[in-house]
């Protein structure tokens, strides 16, 4: 090993200079997967009229991201028991593989289903870059460092959200739309050079080279994650909530989850450990990131369409409106140090979540119609309070293990965070859709209103109905956020257990 390689058994013991250049091109290496699927869903978007226009499907063209979303969540915990096992490089450097293969296929794609199935292939690769780029954050870097590397990886994030729709209309506008998905060729090829070059665990041992992998655990857990998730994105679009597709989906999907804890009660390394539950740290912040990504739903989904019918704006101010959360977002992150040093991770976090909530709540208070600035300083503030409220928690937890159960750990509060942006989805798109339909006479939900922004003109009723279902749905965002701080506040320890470093 030489002085540009870094060993993770000494990077949070041993500050000696000749091990910081290693350290630097693997904090690049992460910062670079980090923006390979924070940009993913972001550039997509903006291409879908020229991948419709291209390949046809406009039908089921959602599922370029329902079916990325869906490989993602689900094998987020299964790339989190992985590392524990074999550790952080070999999971990271077959996800980088897998996410760089899909997106190669992706860019061969010859029809909506084929392309569809490729976008699958880059959410298995993209599932193992989320959890392990958040875990190998905490290896590399002591608990008082930690800020540091999280307000980079937050700020990519932010940048790869603001820039991600520009990026995919030029592509899409004169390169063409395959580009959106080669582009992430000589980035991801960047990353897993640095990555097998530059980072180095320590051996396993003797027992852990033999430790055997809970196979069936993974099957069941993927197949009722897929299941349930499929039923939520899919209930209330593809068909009514009531009907026999979504009823048999929810059964079979209740039923795998029984199977699941079957499997893992029995397993001897179970992919989801019941240490994960039964732990009130980490059983709590579970639950508060779960409520966080429902609340997220609320600005990210709603937002730019209230600011096209409600406001009036043009699609790029709209986006405007929505994106200076990712402004405030990771300077909040990088500043919360100083807080929760003062006071603790879990009173930092509850007091970022108690502003969030009362910002949610705010919201329906705006007046009619109002004016751009005033729903954009809500967005900014709400981005600080919830850099204020997610970090400490991701920190505080990953604080509570050693190396062999964190990825395990950071996996989870992951999953949650990810299920808890399906749920929202789906429930806060049938609030939107029930206000829409009674304020209108049942003659319009939010995907006809959505499609009428094309025309220019939206009438003052519809403004009205608009209004009123982003109005419940941010209610219903303050709630999540209620809860969240309802789950810190019984559930969390004061003091988070730190283990000794």
């Amino acid at each position: 090993m030489d002085q540009g390689d870094i060993d993770i058994r000494s990077a949070t013991t041993d500050r000696r200079a000749p091990t910081r250049r290693g350290r630097a091109a693997v904090v690049a290496a992460l910062m670079l997967a980090m923006a390979l699927t924070a940009l993913d869903s972001t550039i997509v978007s903006t291409a879908i009229p020229q991948i419709v226009g291209d390949l046809g499907g406009f039908s089921y063209f959602s599922w370029l991201f329902s079916g990325y979303l869906l490989a993602v969540t689900v094998t987020l915990p299964v790339y989190g028991k992985l590392s524990d096992t074999f550790g952080r490089k070999p999971v990271l450097v077959v996800g980088a593989a897998l996410f760089l293969v899909g997106s190669l296929l992706c860019a061969t794609a010859w029809n909506m289903a084929a392309l569809i199935a490729f976008r699958i292939v880059q959410g298995l690769g993209g599932g193992a870059l989320q959890g392990t780029v958040q875990t190998l954050a905490a290896d590399l870097y002591p608990l008082k460092d930690r800020p540091k590397i999280q307000a980079k990886l937050s700020t990519v994030w932010a940048v790869s959200a603001v820039a991600g729709p520009g990026m995919g209309g030029i592509l899409a506008a004169y390169a063409g739309w395959r580009w959106i998905f080669l582009v992430n060729l000589p980035v991801g090829a960047v990353a897993l050079w640095l990555i097998v070059r530059h980072l180095h665990e320590p051996a396993r041992e003797r027992r852990d080279t033999r430790a055997r992998v809970d196979w069936a655990g993974a099957l069941a857990v993927f197949a009722s994650g897929g299941v349930l998730l499929t039923a939520l994105v899919q209930g209330g679009v593809a068909w009514p909530w009531l009907s026999a597709p979504s009823v048999a989906l929810l059964t079979v999907g209740f039923a795998l989850v029984g199977v699941v804890v079957l499997v893992e009660r029995r397993a001897a390394e179970p992919i989801i450990p019941g240490w994960v539950w039964r732990r009130r740290t980490i059983a709590a912040v579970n639950l508060a990131l779960g409520a966080l990504g429902l609340l997220m739903v609320a600005p990210a989904v709603f937002l730019p369409t209230y600011a096209q019918s409600v406001l009036g704006l043009a699609p790029v101010a709209a986006g405007f409106v929505l994106s200076v959360w990712t402004v405030s977002w990771p300077v909040s992150a990088a500043l919360s140090q100083h807080v929760y040093r003062r006071i603790g991770f879990r009173n930092t976090a509850m007091l970022g979540i108690a502003a969030a909530a009362l910002l949610l709540f705010a919201f329906p208070l705006l007046p009619y119609p109002g004016a751009a600035w005033q729903p954009m300083l809500l967005m900014l503030a709400l981005g600080a309070a919830l850099g204020l409220f997610q970090l400490p928690l991701i920190v505080g937890v990953q604080s509570t293990v050693g190396w062999s159960e964190r990825g395990t750990a950071t996996a989870s509060i992951l999953f949650c965070r990810q299920t808890g942006q399906t749920v929202g989805a789906a429930l806060f798109g049938a609030v939107a859709n029930a206000v829409l339909a009674s304020r209108l006479g049942g003659a319009g939900d939010l995907d006809t209103v959505t499609r009428d922004l094309g025309t220019g003109s939206v009438p003052e009723a519809t403004r009205r109905a608009i209004a009123d279902a982003v109005h419940w749905v941010y209610l219903g965002a303050g709630c999540a956020a209620t809860a969240a701080f309802l789950a810190l506040l019984f559930l969390a320890p004061r003091k988070f257990p730190e283990l000794k470093e």
